[in-house]
C-alpha cells in the first residue's frame, strides 16, 4: 500500500520519538500522519501503543477500534485492545480480544512469541483473583450475618419469661444456652476457616500449564529442546504456523514429540487435590 511520502516520513518520525520514549511527540507525529491519510492501520496501532505507555486506556480503545474498522482481524489492534480492557477491569472483553488476536496471528502466520498467550494468561488470572475477592467478601458478609443471627437468637431465648418452676434454675439454663451457642459459633467459624484455607491455595503453578494456551495440560509432551507443551496446542502450531519449536525456534516434527509421563502424573495429583482447578 502506497501511503504517501509525507505520511511515511511522519510515521518514521513518530517511531523515532517512540524509541526515545518521547510518547507525546510520537503521538503528535502519528496524528498528523492520520490527518493526511486515515486508512493506514499501523499508524493507529502505533499511536495506541503510545497511549498504552501513557496509561490512557480509553484512547487506546478508540485507536484500536479505528484500526479494526479498516482491518477487522488486525492482530496488534486486538492485542492492544486486550491490554487496555484488562487495565479497565473488563476481563471478559479482554479475553475475547486476546483470543481473536491469537486466532488472527495463527491465520496470518504472524509470530509474537509467547506475548499473546502470556497476556491472555495474566488476564485470566486477574479475572480469577477478582472473582475470588468477591467470593471472599460475600463469605465474610455471610459469616457476619450468621454470627449475628446466632447471638440474637441466644439473647432472645435467655430473655424469655421463665415459668414458675424454672425460676430457680434460670442461671443454669442460661449457662447451658451459652455453652450450646458457643459450640454453634465455634463450628461456624471452623467451617469458614476451612473455606478460607482452600481459597488461599487456589493458584495453578505455571509449570502445570502449556506454553501456548497457558491452560492446565491434559496430554503433556516434551520436545527434543526439553520444553513441555500440551500436545493438541503444539500439533496445531506445527500444522498451522510451521515446523519449529515455538519457544526455541529449533526445527521440530510431530514424530519427535515424547509423552511427558512424569509431568502428567504431577498434574493428575494436583487436580485430585484441587478439583476447582478443572475450571481454571
Amino acid at each position: 500500500m502506497n501511503i504517501g511520502h509525507e505520511v511515511l516520513e511522519l510515521k518514521q518520525q513518530g517511531n523515532k520519538f517512540f524509541s526515545q520514549r518521547s510518547y507525546e511527540e510520537a503521538i503528535s507525529c502519528y496524528t498528523k500522519a492520520i490527518l493526511k491519510n486515515d486508512k493506514v492501520t499501523t499508524i493507529y496501532t502505533n499511536r495506541a501503543l503510545c497511549y498504552l505507555k501513557l496509561e490512557l486506556w480509553d484512547r487506546v480503545l478508540r485507536d484500536c477500534k479505528l484500526a479494526l474498522e479498516i482491518d477487522k482481524m488486525m492482530t496488534k489492534a486486538h492485542f492492544f485492545m486486550g491490554q487496555a480492557l484488562t487495565e479497565l477491569g473488563k476481563f471478559d472483553e479482554a479475553i475475547a480480544s486476546y483470543t481473536t488476536a491469537i486466532e488472527s496471528a495463527k491465520a496470518r502466520k504472524e509470530h509474537f512469541g509467547d506475548d499473546l498467550h502470556q497476556a491472555l494468561r495474566r488476564t485470566k488470572k486477574k479475572k480469577l483473583h477478582k472473582e475470588e475477592e468477591k467470593r471472599m467478601s460475600e463469605e465474610i458478609e455471610l459469616q457476619t450475618l450468621l454470627t449475628k443471627l446466632l447471638i440474637d437468637d441466644l439473647e432472645r431465648k435467655k430473655n424469655q419469661e421463665p415459668s414458675d418452676d424454672e425460676v430457680v434454675e434460670i442461671d443454669k439454663h442460661n449457662e447451658d444456652l451459652e455453652a450450646k451457642y458457643t459450640k454453634y459459633l465455634d463450628t461456624l467459624n471452623q467451617l469458614f476457616s476451612e473455606l478460607d484455607d482452600r481459597r488461599k491455595r487456589r493458584e495453578v503453578p505455571d509449570y502445570l500449564c502449556g506454553k501456548i494456551s497457558f491452560e492446565i495440560m491434559k496430554d503433556p509432551v516434551i520436545t527434543p529442546s526439553g520444553v513441555t507443551y500440551e500436545r493438541s496446542d503444539l500439533e496445531e502450531h506445527l500444522q498451522r504456523v510451521g515446523h519449529f519449536d515455538p519457544l526455541t525456534r529449533v526445527p521440530l516434527k510431530r514424530e519427535k514429540l515424547t509423552p511427558n509421563l512424569a509431568m502428567k502424573e504431577v498434574i493428575e495429583h494436583f487436580l485430585e487435590n484441587n478439583p476447582w482447578a478443572e475450571y481454571y
